[in-house]
């Protein structure tokens, strides 16, 4: 392997998430009147952190106030039962584990919001990854961890959690790489000033990745050993 550390995203590339996802965001369009959405249109409006898909999932045209009802209907539901179906991919605990044994440090930076990241990510791979950095754009997460920036992080595709997790981490960009599913992954490292690992089986496909500047793709999780 050619890389010391290497930078995650969480939904799509280590976790399967979109099930509840989809449930949640359904619930939260439900409970305020509004038209559920279908599992294949919600794996097109995650990405760019929850706000973002309840903006995309409600119908255009909703005033502010009911974005905001149905927004925070998702957290409180998502909160509750991020756990019901989520699970990792095939393969990954074994790549982490592999990654771990090899002296590599690990991080998880997501668009997630923050508390829901590093729980997700303390419950299922605890054991492998000790930093994981999720969206805290307008404030602070509700568990500060010791050493955290007092100022907020932008959410991806800005550096912000990257360059955090790095620094988390001590370790230099030079021999970093980031592994992602998506085009968000794709320019966050690009404006991280890292190569990218594009996986093939998160939530979106091939064609769209090369579309969007993919340049190296791997469809099984050992194949990231390989690279």
């Amino acid at each position: 392997m050619s890389y010391e550390t290497y930078i995650f995203d969480l939904d799509g590339t280590l976790l399967d998430t979109l099930n509840d996802l989809t449930t949640s965001c359904n619930y939260a369009l439900r409970m305020n009147g509004m038209k559920e959405r279908s599992i294949d249109e919600v794996r097109h409006f995650v990405g760019n952190g929850v706000f973002k898909l309840i903006e995309r999932a409600v119908p255009n045209g909703t005033p502010d106030t009911l974005l905001q009802d149905t927004y925070k209907t998702f957290i409180d539901y998502y909160m509750e039962h991020s756990l019901d179906t989520t699970e990792p991919y095939p393969g990954i605990e074994d790549m982490l584990q592999h990654l771990k044994n090899d002296g590599c440090r690990m991080a998880v930076v997501s668009n997630k919001f923050y508390d829901a990241t590093r729980e997700l990510v303390d419950y299922f791979f605890g054991d492998y990854i000790d930093v994981a950095v999720g969206e805290c754009e307008t404030a602070r997460p509700a568990i500060v961890p010791k050493g955290f920036p007092d100022h907020p992080l932008r959410k991806k595709p800005y550096p912000d959690t990257v360059h955090e997790a790095l620094r988390q981490l001590g370790s230099a960009k030079r021999h970093a790489v980031y592994v992602g599913d998506s085009d968000v992954d794709l320019q966050t490292a690009k404006n991280s000033g890292l190569p990218c690992i594009s996986v093939l089986w998160g939530f979106r496909n091939r064609d769209f990745l090369l579309a969007h500047g993919a340049t190296t793709c791997i469809g099984e999780p050992e194949e990231l050993l390989a690279i």
